[in-house]
Parts: C-alpha cells; sequence; structure tokens
C-alpha cells in the first residue's frame, strides 16, 4: 500500500494511492484519521493497515487525480534527525577514497552513522536549493530510507521485520565542500532544501524482508548510479540490532540506508550539480522522484 501526504483544497491530507497509480484516495474514505503521516506509522494496526488496503476497489469512486493535488514528501516535517549510514556500498566505499581519504575504502567492518537534520523535506517536483553562494560542489545520493513503527530497543536481528513500518526515497543531498571542511557530515548534509523525500511511503508488506530492490539516479537524463539493497554492506536487521544495543530508536525515526558509487564526486572529472540540472531518483517498487536544482 502506498500512502501519500498532499495538499487539496489547500488542506495538507493523507490518502492512498489507487491501484492505477493515477489518483489518490482521501484516507478519510475509509473512516480513519490521523494528524499527519508520522503518527500513522507509528499508530495504525496491521489489521487496519489490512482492511483499508482490501477496501481501496470500492472506494476508487473517490479517488483525486494526481494532476489535482500537490504531492508532498510523506513526512515533510520530520519530528528527529534522520539516521544516516554512510559508505555502505562498496563500490561508493571505493570511489569516495579519492575524496574522503584512504580510510573510507576496503573492508567497513563497522558502519559510519551519522544524524542529517531536516527542517522541511522537499516534495517531489520541488527545487532543491544548492545554496550556491557557500557551496560549490553539489552532490546527489539516491537512498532507501525506512520508517520506524514502534521504539527499539535491544532488538535482535531476527526480528528486525517487525519495526519497519515502510519504505521511501531519499536523496541525501550533501554539499561536500562543508563536509570535508568540519571533518564531519552533519552541517554539509542538513542545509534546508536538502532532503528531498518521496514520492509517497510504500508499507513494508510489499516487500520481501530484507528488501533486494533496484535503486537508480538520473541527472539530466543521464544514468548516474544504479545499483541494488541486496548490495548493502550492513543490511537492516544488522543495522537495527547494532543500533538498538544500547539506544532507543523512538518510533517514527527515519533510517537511510546510504547509496551507492556514481555520485557525483565518484567520477573523474567530478560531476556535481549546478543549477538546471534535473536529478531523477528511482527505487524499484517504490516509484520515482524528480526535483530540479536551483
Amino acid at each position: 500500500m502506498k500512502l501519500l501526504t498532499y495538499i487539496y483544497e489547500n488542506k495538507e491530507q493523507l490518502g492512498v494511492l489507487n491501484a492505477a497509480e493515477n489518483a489518490v484516495i482521501p484516507l478519510s474514505a475509509f473512516g480513519v484519521s490521523y494528524k499527519d503521516m508520522e503518527e500513522l506509522a507509528v499508530t495504525m494496526t496491521r489489521e487496519e493497515q489490512a482492511l483499508i488496503q482490501a477496501a481501496i476497489p470500492e472506494q476508487e469512486t473517490q479517488a483525486i487525480p494526481l494532476a489535482e493535488i500537490r504531492l508532498l514528501a510523506p513526512i515533510p516535517r520530520p519530528s528527529r534527525d534522520i539516521m544516516c549510514l554512510g559508505v555502505n556500498f562498496l563500490d561508493h566505499a571505493q570511489e569516495s577514497v579519492g575524496v574522503m581519504g584512504k580510510e573510507y575504502g576496503g573492508e567497513r567492518k563497522f558502519p559510519i552513522y551519522f544524524a542529517k537534520h531536516v527542517n522541511e523535506a522537499v516534495a517531489p517536483g520541488d527545487p532543491i536549493d544548492g545554496h550556491f553562494d557557500i557551496v560549490t560542489d553539489l552532490d546527489y545520493e539516491v537512498e532507501m530510507a525506512m520508517v520506524i513503527r514502534k521504539d527499539v530497543k535491544g532488538a535482535k536481528a531476527e526480528d528486525a521485520a517487525d519495526y519497519i513500518f515502510g519504505y521511501t526515497i531519499l536523496n541525501d543531498v550533501s554539499a561536500r565542500c562543508i563536509q570535508m571542511r568540519h571533518k564531519q557530515w552533519f552541517r554539509g548534509k542538513s542545509f534546508d532544501g536538502f532532503a528531498p523525500m518521496g514520492p509517497w511511503l510504500v508499507t513494508a508488506d510489499e516487500f520481501e524482508f530484507p528488501p533486494k530492490i533496484q535503486l537508480q539516479c538520473f541527472v539530466n537524463g543521464e544514468e548516474r548510479q544504479n545499483s541494488n539493497t541486496e548490495l548493502y554492506i550492513h543490511n537492516i536487521p544488522y543495522v537495527i540490532e547494532e543500533l538498538s544495543y544500547a539506544m532507543r530508536i523512538p518510533a517514527g525515526t527515519i533510517i537511510s540506508m546510504g547509496t551507492p558509487a556514481g555520485v557525483g564526486m565518484g567520477h573523474v572529472p567530478p560531476k556535481y550539480l549546478k543549477p538546471g540540472d534535473v536529478v531523477t531518483c528511482t527505487i524499484e517498487g517504490i516509484g520515482t522522484m524528480t526535483n530540479p536544482v536551483k
């Protein structure tokens, strides 16, 4: 089931994508109501989820064409920083050596974790603010992100699937110059406009676990990234167990699992983003999100 946050008749609403994926059915049509997508993800039971899924065909008459709504990021204003994994694909680790240093190449025994602050996630179709007054090397990173459905503390890898509500696409936009200047990644990945997310949130039951799906990124139609989540160095069960061993991960947390090779800094010469570029991120089973750069 694909869940949307959107604006219709000047009101922010939640809805379900119809079977043809060309219209949204308001969640109110199913007799349920949530304040926002984050509340839905941590409150909706699997039984309620199944009932809504089964009722989609009979509610088609209430569907609103996507052309008549303004689509937002599924969780427009995350209540806490996004937890991210760095260099979680071997090929991306190898291409990072030239910019970030040799310590990023080779075997990755332990993951790199960092936080990405998001005041407001960029909606599909909305522009990425490159902050080119201070950014000289703006980069893109297609990633699969997951939303945690309930508090996690001391979880075992074999139980990881029980904690995940759904998945979406995150473009982990990065200012490499700022990232390298500070020798850590928080500021260089947290500027306003650096978190395009969408186009919707897909419930976890739509995928095998852990998902083995293709993810791609295109810039102006040119393929830059193409890989599969099966190639994570540290997979979702590992991450859930390790992160929660001595730290509670609150329900509603977004965890983004890292990007594969092909980012701008990995090319020779580098292919950084510039004003007017168009970035398209696609993940199999989730959808496609396109954002221009300004």
